[in-house]
């Protein structure tokens, strides 16, 4: 009997909403567990979103809104993508919740009690002084940067000096490295396990467990004027979410006795395969059982960007080829775990050709011709006939074919095992053509040929169906068939269909994409877009006056944030303003500005903001919006 599975995807960053990279990983689990699931394996899958640090603070603050106001709007966006993406996860963690608040206060109480091998404190006050990115929510070394910026995000990181306290990293390496290099903690695929073994090469600094200046995070069990670091209180969700600290039954069951695999992009290596594993030694709990980190993804032959306007929307991708269309066609654009290329312009010809060409065309060809000259009631297969022998000795060894890539990880190549049987059958149907032994008067003959292709469909059904779940229902549905034999068990039993069940067709299972409109429909909905066209109505919602800023001084903890005293004619307001790199208090002090004056009151770091400046951004370069005459402090803009 095989171990209970927990596998998880990485927690989401919630600074904005998501995009085809959360898809792809979200798919891919989801795939994964649902094949599982069909072995008869337990399985519990997780997914959630990371909502703490200075760039959602920053973000929220942004937008006008407080930090939990801001997650509890974008986690929205998150969900739904899973529901629309028939995504079956068994629970949703949210880094907010008091639930996995207590777990962090756990997780660091156990590493702050732990001894190193020679008796040091594995955590440690002391001071830092160094570099900081705030979109990677990293501290950053000078030999990383490129032309003296983040290489990543393409900004210059912040420079930082404050009391934080200190993982003693190093004390844990050399037992991590041999951990790797045995297996016991298997890194996959092996390029990214000589990566880490690379990196712990390097001299790797003991890490900041905490943040003095940052505000937005789970405060330290032991100091509450300083919060967790950001990956230390996101790592732990693995944890949280299976009752580390409230549920000793089922943390037994799916960590200390299961099987864990974490499942990520390789961006975030470094924090998963070194302080991850560090973290747990320290606070005695057993290490994951596996990691793989899948690679990047252009988009068209360029990298993602919302700039160059490629970035693929989920939520779009399944309003044009339906929810399993788009899970199909995410994961089999290149084999999973490399990087690879999205062809997203090709996405309507690879689903006429896989989908609707093969597969549901062979579907409609078998159960039309059932109905037409059977009754619609399935024939009885010719078991001593050749032709049998033929289609069955290709089908049998292709179900645990497919689980085996499963279990290691080889998605594209499980469901490449599914679609080639289905052309070999295609090819079959056409060599044997039952409609001319119909013809000829062969009807057994026929009705043999007919019955092993819906048996071919039926073991197909299975396999497929952790990638397309919808549809695989519906084609068995053509069969009669429920979900009382949807087990790779019965996929690998031939002769499983009941000769005179019925047989019914009613629509096509992949109706073919019409190239030409849908790419018409895409340039309509592109120009629609760019007009970006509302309502004379919803714009006169908006109150927007000039405001002179009165008095300005930086928020403490916030390198980008000022607040803010203005006059807008009958008042003086107090505005949270998240332009402190470009406008420093010297200079922003005297200006007049406009501000949007009916925005609903916020909280942000703990100072009530009223109103919003507007202004406008290209690149770096952020430039407020001003009148150019000098006009009275709460005069209207329209």
């Amino acid at each position: 009997m095989a171990k209970p599975l927990y596998i998880t995807t990485p927690i989401y960053y919630i600074n904005d909403v998501p995009h085809i990279g959360h898809a792809y990983t979200s798919i891919a689990v989801d795939m994964i567990s649902r094949f599982h699931k069909i072995a008869g394996r337990e399985v519990f899958f997780l997914t959630g979103t990371d909502e703490h640090g200075n760039k959602v603070a920053e973000v929220a603050a942004a937008s006008g809104m407080t930090e939990i106001d801001y997650c509890n709007k974008i986690v929205v966006s998150f969900q739904d993508v899973l529901k629309k993406l028939n995504i079956e996860n068994d629970y949703f963690i949210r880094t907010t919740s008091e639930r996995h608040k207590k777990a962090v206060w756990k997780i660091l109480d156990a590493m702050r009690s732990a001894k190193t091998d020679d008796g040091q404190d594995v955590v440690y006050s002391a001071d830092y002084e160094g570099l900081y990115c705030t979109g990677c929510e990293k501290f950053i070394t000078e030999k990383e940067l490129v032309d003296g910026l983040c290489p990543d995000h393409k900004v210059k990181p912040d420079a930082l000096k404050e009391k934080n306290y200190f993982f003693r990293l190093s004390a844990f390496l050399p037992k991590i490295k041999k951990l790797i290099e045995t297996d016991e903690l298997r890194i996959l695929p092996d390029e990214r396990k000589r990566e880490v073994l690379g990196l712990i090469n390097q001299d790797i600094p003991d890490f900041s467990l905490s943040r003095e200046r940052v505000k937005w995070g789970v405060p330290l069990s032991f100091d509450k004027e300083q919060v967790a670091y950001v990956w230390v209180d996101a790592l732990s969700n693995y944890i949280s979410a299976i009752g580390y600290g409230d549920d000793e039954t089922t943390f037994n069951k799916w960590w200390n006795d299961g099987e864990v695999v974490h499942l990520m992009a390789k961006d975030i290596l470094k924090f998963h395969t070194l302080f991850w594993p560090a973290m747990l030694l320290a606070a005695g709990v057993k290490l994951p059982s596996t990691m793989f980190l899948h690679g990047f993804f252009t988009v068209d032959g360029e990298k993602m960007s919302k700039t160059l306007g490629n970035t693929i929307d989920p939520n779009e991708t399944v309003e044009q080829f339906g929810i399993d269309g788009a899970r199909y066609l995410l994961l089999t654009q290149f084999p999973f775990g490399v990087d690879g290329d999205v062809q997203a312009k090709r996405f309507a010809e690879k689903y006429n050709s896989d989908l609707a060409n093969d597969l549901g065309n062979l579907v409609s060809r078998v159960a039309k011709m059932v109905l037409v000259n059977f009754d619609g009631k399935l024939p009885s297969p010719n078991r001593d006939a050749k032709v049998i022998t033929e289609i069955m000795e290709r089908t049998e060894p292709v179900p645990n074919a497919a689980y085996s890539h499963i279990k290691h990880f080889r998605l594209s190549k499980a469901i490449d095992e599914a679609i080639d049987l289905i052309r070999f059958t295609n090819k079959y149907f056409n060599d044997k053509a039952p409609w001319k032994l119909v013809k000829d008067g062969k009807l057994e003959e026929a009705g043999g040929v007919l019955y092993a292709c819906a048996e071919v469909i039926r073991i197909v059904s299975i396999i497929l169906f952790p990638i397309m779940p919808n549809k695989m229902r519906e084609i068995r549905k053509v069969f009669s068939l429920d979900d009382s034999t949807l087990t790779l068990e019965s996929a690998n039993t031939f002769f499983d269909l009941k000769p005179g069940a019925s047989v019914q067709i009613e629509d096509v299972v992949f109706p073919r994409i019409d190239i030409k409109a849908l790419e018409k429909k895409k340039q309509e909905s592109v120009k629609q877009n760019d007009d970006n066209l509302i309502d004379i109505s919803d714009f006169g919602k908006v109150k927007l006056v000039v405001a002179e800023v009165l008095e300005a001084e930086k928020v403490e903890g916030a390198d980008r944030l000022l607040k803010l005293q203005v006059n807008v004619g009958d008042e003086t307001r107090q505005v949270v303003a998240g332009v402190a790199e470009h406008y420093p208090p010297e200079k922003i002090k005297g200006m007049k500005v406009v501000l949007v004056a009916n925005l609903k009151p916020a909280t942000i770091r703990g100072i009530e903001s009223n109103g919003m400046l507007l202004a406008a951004k290209k690149g770096k370069k952020l430039t407020l919006l001003m009148p150019s005459d000098d006009l009275p402090a709460g005069a209207k803009v329209s």
